[in-house]
């Protein structure tokens, strides 16, 4: 496919849940526009727990960081606003967003609940020149939706996606092959997509600190320390990705989940560990089998007197690895259980967005590659003969289920829809 003369659209949400629980309660006679003071979306409001999910422009003034706790984020403003997350109205506000977008192209593709790629290629005929088109179209979003959008133009959904991270809120950048050594190249390297938190020190030990030393370094060199994720982020810093934008095929899922009733109390940490591992089994399955990735992973457990609590961790590169979203999961439960005997166990995964455009590499580790044949072996084999022929061994004579949850396309497939 020749890439050089695509024009890619990436439209991205400003501060999403925020904006849209804003428009929102001002649709419906609210005074008060959340956008304009210190608040966030995301835990309780009532028991002030749970992570930040989404905050306001206000609320960065005090260093108010997405993934961060209520209660940090309360001692930085006591006075911030919190309101729940309604995920209802935020697929709403996504499906309008895309109904309005596929008036300007056959080809919208939802990265995320609250970003989207369009292919604009030859469709300046109908709507005039790229840059006038997105001028258009994030002024029809905020007149018509109420929120606004900061809108990447490139030749490819990389650089799109790279161009709609410059200044915010409510802005339009270009971000062509011939404008990333100017544009690209003098940002730190870890502003590059895909160089999370533990591959940039690593990188500033080999003496690449800007995305332009990321983009002149030797490939072979950059392999060698970091295998196949250094020859991607290689090929980032230098703009070369050419994933096709894909049609809009329905409306996403908002999360996936699995979690089960124990018909015994369980009192050990590695009895926990295993009924996690046998849900995670078909959480991850699913999610793979949506061709998605998911940054939140949440962990619930319910007592045998029935009080129940839950933990949640905001990752910083999407995944759908079985082994990543297990060892997460227990590292969770271990952070969140008090000792007492649980007669219920749930995981689930959200924050989700297409496997497709990062589907070379999700972690830094060099097994990676070796992890997701594994697990795309494993589910083929499962499809085909059924959910127990593959187990784990650490399940053999423990007297637990291998897997909890239907995993099989037909025991699920009516749900994929509305889960």
């Amino acid at each position: 496919m020749n890439t050089d003369h695509r024009t890619i659209m990436h439209i991205d949400v400003n501060s999403a849940f925020l904006s849209w629980e804003a428009v929102y309660r001002l649709q419906h006679g609210d005074s008060l526009d959340l956008r304009t003071v210190p608040s966030v979306v995301g835990g309780d409001p009532v028991i002030r727990r749970g992570i930040v999910l989404a905050k306001s422009v206000p609320a960065k003034k005090y260093k108010i960081k997405t993934g961060e706790s209520i209660f940090s984020a309360l001692q930085k403003c006591p006075s911030l606003i919190i309101v729940p997350p309604r995920y209802d109205l935020y697929i709403q506000c996504s499906n309008n967003l895309i109904k309005l977008l596929e008036e300007y192209s056959p080809a919208v593709q939802r990265y995320s609940v609250d970003e989207c790629f369009l292919d604009y290629t030859n469709m300046e005929y109908h709507f005039g020149p790229p840059l006038s088109a997105a001028h258009t179209i994030k002024e029809r979003i905020k007149k018509e939706l109420g929120f606004t959008v900061n809108i990447g133009i490139s030749s490819n959904k990389l650089l799109a996606k790279m161009a709609s991270d410059f200044q915010k809120p409510d802005k339009i950048h270009t971000l062509y092959l011939h404008e990333i050594e100017e544009k690209m190249w003098p940002l730190p390297v870890e502003d590059l997509f895909m160089v999370g938190r533990s591959t940039a020190p690593k990188l500033h030990k080999l003496g690449i600190y800007t995305i332009g030393d990321l983009a002149k370094a030797n490939p072979k060199f950059l392999y060698q320390h970091l295998k196949s994720h250094g020859t991607l982020i290689w090929n980032f810093a230098n703009g070369i990705e050419n994933s096709p934008v894909t049609r809009e095929k329905s409306a996403p899922i908002k999360s996936i989940g699995n979690s089960t009733t124990i018909s015994f109390d369980v009192t050990d940490q590695r009895t926990a560990h295993l009924i996690l591992l046998s849900l995670v089994e078909t959480v991850a399955m699913r999610l793979r089998n949506e061709e998605c990735c998911g940054k939140l992973i949440s962990v619930y457990i319910k007592t045998n007197d029935f009080r129940h609590y839950s933990h949640q961790k905001k990752l910083e590169i999407p995944t759908d690895c079985t082994n990543h979203i297990f060892k997460y999961a227990c590292e969770l439960f271990d952070e969140a259980w008090k000792g007492e005997p649980i007669r219920q166990l749930g995981v689930r995964i959200s924050d989700l967005c297409s496997n497709q455009f990062c589907q070379l590499s999700l972690f830094d580790s060099s097994d990676t590659q070796k992890q997701k044949a594994v697990d795309k072996s494993i589910d083929q084999l499962r499809m085909r003969y059924g959910s127990m022929a593959v187990i784990r061994a650490s399940f053999l004579h423990s007297r637990l289920k291998p897997i909890t949850g239907g995993i099989l396309e037909e025991d699920y497939a009516s749900m994929s829809s509305i889960l």
